[in-house]
């Protein structure tokens, strides 16, 4: 089932890059000539909400998206907005329409 997806950009894993980490199989092999991306769900958070996460104990919810990263010019503190489907690998996500990016 297809979601859109908002979220600030962490990690940025060019496809010539993906051999260099140390991913897992089923993850590299799904990625396979696109990127990954680590992105942190809802998108930047204000100074206010990353003291009252902190107070409740709520983690940043970190989010892998697959997606063609080669068309664009995409990097760490950019905010995505992307039609996206869950995989079978828990928390992974795949870009299956539009991908939006918020240049930082």
């Amino acid at each position: 089932m297809s979601e859109t997806f908002h979220g600030d950009v962490l990690r940025v894993i060019p496809p010539d890059e993906l051999a260099e980490h140390d991913l897992e199989p089923a993850l590299a092999e799904l990625a396979a000539s696109r990127g990954v991306l680590v992105c942190r769900r809802g998108g930047h958070p204000s100074l206010l909400e990353l003291v009252w996460a902190f107070v409740r104990r709520d983690p940043i919810e970190a989010v892998t998206v697959v997606a063609d990263v080669e068309d664009e010019d995409i990097s760490e503190g950019d905010e995505i907005t992307a039609q996206i489907t869950e995989t079978e690998l828990f928390g992974v996500y795949e870009v299956t329409g539009t991908m939006d990016v918020d240049r930082a």
